[in-house]
């Protein structure tokens, strides 16, 4: 397993990250104890959950997925050997039943924090991420921005900043990263941090894969310069780079089956570029799946890929891409199909 360091901090995280989202609805508590025993024993010291999850979102299971990775804590005794990530609710109407409104207040945050400690049953998280902007801006899946009629009533970075600030002093938190954030966003969160509003984010888990590069347009040169690095989410584009989804195929069991409205990664072009680029793994005797992992592995803005899976052997093939290791050839063809499809599905 290949580490890397976490922003400008002193930990170093694997670069396979394991993804939670299912846990508590398309996987049961004792298969996320198997993924995370497994995960575990191939070297992955990294987690990633949120408040929210599992998704998709329901009021009745939030925070279920931490209470999994809790009780796996406290039957395997483990806590010291993994770096756990988890994030705050951002604003959404569907969100409205939590605190009254999700934002990142002071009170908000204390709060979400507090829950989330009880849930993993730990005293510290060591990565607390904002899961995505409280004011209106183009992510999930928007390229373009249109500035709003209404730029709505947002809690200040310089607010926010400060009661990351305390949670850190409290013992709380560890670190503090974004999450579906912008170049313009995350660099008003360092500049802040810098003029010692509070603390230096570590890294911006954004969505990254062959199908979505768009954080390569402005946030790569930050993430680098910045040493605020990428965790990729998605980098297998929801399983859909498997190409288990072309020509109209509807695996059973599989997300975008039982979801069929998370349709982001199934648009046209998107699904013509998947088509080449499931070509290009078998023509290269590659895995599909493992060559968009390592893919994004490769990117030098890249601090881990998290990927996730429902089944075992997902998970195990999924790890697996670590060891891989793409020629020069691979990297040119990969490039010719980005720019016939660019940006297929933001």
């Amino acid at each position: 397993m290949d580490y890397r360091r976490l922003g400008r901090t002193d930990l170093t995280v694997s670069s396979i990250c394991l993804g939670t989202m299912t846990w508590g609805t398309q996987n049961t508590e004792a298969e996320g104890h198997e993924q995370m025993d497994y995960a575990l024993e191939q070297g992955v010291n990294f987690f990633d959950t949120a408040e929210m999850y599992p998704t998709p979102y329901e009021s009745a299971l939030r925070g279920r997925t931490e209470e999994i990775i809790g009780s796996w804590f406290k039957s395997r005794g483990t806590r010291d050997r993994v770096i756990v990530a988890t994030k705050s609710l951002g604003p959404g109407e569907k969100f409205s039943d939590v605190r009254g409104g999700p934002r990142f207040t002071k009170r908000q945050l204390h709060q979400a924090v507090d829950e989330s400690l009880q849930r993993l049953q730990t005293d510290v998280i060591d990565l607390y991420q904002l899961h995505w902007p409280e004011r209106p801006t183009n992510c999930f899946g928007k390229l373009g921005f249109d500035w709003p009629a209404d730029d709505g009533d947002w809690t200040s970075v310089e607010e926010t900043l400060e009661a990351l600030q305390d949670l850190i002093d409290a013992g709380k938190i560890r670190h503090a990263g974004l999450s579906n954030e912008t170049a313009w966003g995350t660099m008003r969160f360092l500049t802040h941090a810098e003029a010692g509003r509070g603390p230096r984010v570590v890294s911006v888990q954004n969505p990254y894969s062959l199908l979505n590069r768009s954080f390569e347009a402005g946030l790569g040169e930050v993430a680098v310069r910045e040493d605020c690095g990428l965790l990729a989410y998605a980098p297998i584009a929801a399983g859909v780079l498997t190409g288990k989804y072309l020509h109209g195929a509807q695996p059973e069991g599989a997300r975008l089956t039982l979801y069929p409205q998370n349709s982001r990664y199934r648009k046209e072009q998107g699904l013509k570029a998947v088509e080449a680029y499931v070509e290009l793994a078998e023509r290269h005797g590659l895995d599909p799946a493992q060559m968009a992992i390592a893919y994004v592995l490769s990117r030098p803005f890249t601090t881990s890929a998290i990927i996730g899976a429902t089944k075992m052997s997902q998970l195990e093939s999924n790890i697996a891409a670590k060891d891989l290791r793409l020629s020069d050839q691979v990297l040119e063809e990969l490039e010719e199909i980005h720019k016939v499809y660019t940006y297929p599905c933001p």
